[in-house]
C-alpha cells in the first residue's frame, strides 16, 4: 500500500474543512436570541491594541475653549504633554447640548444622523421646545468651577459585581462629585458603593427598565435629593419630551410616555438646573474614537451604541480634573457577579446594544496610561 503523499493530506485538509464549515458555519453569526433581546453567541475578540482616532469626514460642533492654566492636574493639560493622548481626546467637543446649540444650520446638520449621534427621528418642534428650555450658558456646562480649589476630583460607579464586598464606599463618597447610572442600589449597600450622588445618567428607557428590572434589590426610586443632578442621553425622542415635561412640571405630551408624570422619577422639587443633556456631537465624538466597535459591521448595527456607564465615564473625563471609576467590566469579570446588589452570583451577558468586552479593554488601557484610575480587584 503506498504511502499518503502531501498531495493527499492537502485533499483531506480541504475536505476537512469545507465539512467543518458547513456545520459550523451558522454560528458564526455570533448573535442569539434570549428572551426576545439580542445577545452575543461568543465573545469579540480584540482587533486593536491602541485607541482609534477619529475620522477627518466626522463633521462636529465645537464648544468654548476652557481655561486650564491653572489646573496642572487636568486632563486636558495631560493630554497636552502627551501626543498619543493629544492625538485622541478632544475636548472642544461640546459635551452637553442647550438652547445655544439651536440653529438652523445645526438642525440641518444633525437633522442627517439619528438619535443619539444626531436629530433624525426627532422632530423639529420637539428639539426646538426641548432645548429652549435650557436657555443659560451654564446649562451647556455640567458644574461651575468658580471657587473650587485645586482639582476636581470625580468617582463614576457602575453596577458592576466587583463592588460587592469591596467596601469601597467611603472612598466613592470622598470626591467632589459621584456619578452613578442605571439601577443605582445604595441602601444597604453603603459601605462598598457609598451614598451620595451628584449626576445620575440614563435614557428614558434604561430608568423605567432598570425601576421594572431592580426593584426586588431595592431599586424603587431614582435618585433625588438636594445636589442630585439628571443627565439624559438622547437615545430618541421620548428622551427629550421626558426632559421637557419634567422642566415644566407636566405629564409627557405625546409618544411612548404620554400621560406620564416625571415628578414621580426627579421629585416635586426639580428645576430646570438639575437638567442637563448630552449633546449628539459628543456621543458621535465617543463612539468614533474610543468606542467603535465591530459591533457596527454586524446585522444588528443600528441597535449598537456605547453603553450608559461608558458615556457617563467619559462624560467624567471630559469635565473633571481627575476621575475614578467602579464597578466597571475587568478582564476578571467572570469571578463576580453581573451586579453588586444580585442576591445570587448572576453571569454577565453580552447584548449586541453594547460592547462590554470592547469598552473593558478601553478602560483597562486608559488606567494604564493614568488617565483615570480604574477599580480593580484580584482573586
Amino acid at each position: 500500500m503506498k504511502t499518503c503523499t502531501w498531495k493527499c493530506v492537502f485533499l483531506l485538509g480541504i475536505v476537512f474543512f469545507t465539512i467543518t464549515a458547513f456545520i459550523y458555519g451558522h454560528y458564526d453569526l455570533d448573535f442569539i436570541h434570549s428572551g426576545g433581546r439580542v445577545i452575543l453567541g461568543r465573545p469579540l475578540k480584540a482587533t486593536e491594541s491602541s485607541l482609534p482616532v477619529l475620522k477627518d469626514d466626522v463633521e462636529m460642533t465645537t464648544a468654548p475653549p476652557v481655561d486650564e492654566s491653572l489646573r496642572p492636574c487636568s486632563l486636558r493639560n495631560t493630554a497636552q504633554q502627551d501626543p498619543v493622548l493629544r492625538e485622541v481626546f478632544n475636548f472642544s467637543v461640546p459635551v452637553l447640548q442647550w438652547a445655544g446649540n439651536v440653529s438652523p444650520q445645526e438642525w440641518q446638520r444633525l437633522r442627517l444622523n439619528q438619535a443619539p449621534y444626531g436629530w433624525k427621528g426627532v422632530p423639529l418642534d420637539v428639539v426646538n421646545s426641548t432645548l429652549a428650555l435650557l436657555s443659560d450658558p451654564r446649562h451647556g456646562r455640567l458644574f461651575e468651577r468658580g471657587g473650587r480649589p485645586g482639582c476636581v476630583r470625580c468617582a463614576v460607579v457602575g453596577n458592576g459585581g466587583i463592588l460587592r464586598g469591596s467596601r469601597r464606599g467611603p472612598d466613592i463618597d470622598a470626591h467632589q462629585f459621584v456619578f452613578r447610572v442605571n439601577g443605582a442600589v445604595t441602601k444597604g449597600y453603603e459601605e462598598d458603593v457609598g451614598t451620595r450622588t451628584s449626576f445620575y445618567g440614563f435614557t428614558a428607557n434604561t430608568l423605567k427598565n432598570s425601576l421594572a428590572a431592580y426593584r426586588g434589590a431595592g431599586f424603587t426610586r431614582v435618585p433625588q435629593g438636594q445636589g442630585v443632578h439628571y443627565v439624559f442621553i438622547p437615545a430618541n425622542a421620548r428622551d427629550y419630551l421626558l426632559m421637557s415635561a419634567a422642566i415644566r412640571g407636566v405629564p409627557v405630551s405625546s409618544d411612548h410616555d404620554k400621560g406620564d408624570l416625571p415628578s414621580k422619577y426627579f421629585g416635586q422639587k426639580s428645576s430646570v438646573d438639575d437638567f442637563k443633556m448630552l449633546h449628539p456631537d459628543f456621543i458621535t465624538y465617543i463612539k468614533e474614537r474610543f468606542l467603535k466597535s465591530e459591533l457596527l459591521g454586524k446585522k444588528y448595527a443600528h441597535l449598537y451604541m456605547p453603553s450608559t456607564g461608558a458615556l457617563m465615564l467619559f462624560t467624567a473625563l471630559h469635565t473633571c480634573d481627575q476621575v475614578s471609576a467602579y464597578g466597571f467590566i475587568t478582564e476578571n469579570y467572570k469571578a463576580f457577579s453581573d451586579h453588586y446588589f444580585d442576591k445570587v452570583k448572576k453571569p454577565l451577558i453580552f447584548y449586541v446594544n453594547h460592547d462590554m468586552q470592547m469598552e473593558g479593554r478601553v478602560w483597562a488601557q486608559l488606567h494604564e496610561q493614568e488617565v483615570m484610575w480604574l477599580y480593580k480587584r484580584p482573586l
